[in-house]
């Protein structure tokens, strides 16, 4: 019977279960989960390409530990980003994560999503607040806040910013695509 390309687990995504999929899909599958202990988010769709899982699975983990940019830092970025492109799964699960694990006040990560203008006190979190802002707007990054976001954050932080984004991006378009709500739970992996 052909699979209803509205309906799935996972918005219209349908997942496989483990015994159903390909060697290539069972290999990444098992890959995502001994690198991050579970198939979330997007990653439960990016399963579909295993060759994009081995490029996926290393920069998401980048960003769980390895990047220069604080927590409070990434979901900023984070939060701003998913809010552009309109992803409920996403918006509603790092609004969480910026308030648990960035240590961001409520009130500022709904004004993120909200699109609302906000505020920081840390000046480095203002800036990547303001480059952000600047990139998804899209509007020109202007030499000013160049020379702040490089004194601030240093070649290396406004290259993990700007990555960050782009990969933001990734994860919000495949949800979008796939019309995966913010209640969605899939199977449990």
């Amino acid at each position: 019977m052909p699979k209803n390309p509205d309906f799935g687990t996972f918005g219209r995504y349908q997942e496989l279960l483990v015994e159903e999929m390909s060697p290539s899909q069972k290999k990444a599958y098992e890959y995502t989960m001994k690198e991050r202990g579970q198939v979330p988010g997007p990653y439960k769709i990016w399963l579909q390409n295993p060759n994009l899982i081995e490029v996926m699975v290393p920069l998401g983990a980048y960003y769980q530990g390895h990047s220069s940019l604080s927590k409070a830092e990434i979901e900023i970025a984070t939060n701003l980003t998913n809010a552009k492109w309109l992803a409920g799964y996403s918006n509603y699960e790092h609004e969480i994560i910026g308030e648990q694990d960035g240590g961001l006040q409520p009130e500022k990560v709904q004004a993120l999503i909200a699109g609302l203008p906000t505020s920081f006190e840390d000046a480095r979190q203002q800036v990547v607040y303001e480059v952000t802002f600047a990139l998804l707007a899209p509007r020109v990054v202007p030499t000013g806040l160049y020379r702040r976001a490089i004194s601030l954050l240093g070649d290396e932080g406004l290259t993990d910013l700007t990555v960050l984004i782009g990969y933001f991006t990734c994860v919000s378009l495949s949800l979008r695509a796939y019309d995966v709500p913010s209640s969605a739970t899939g199977l449990e992996r």
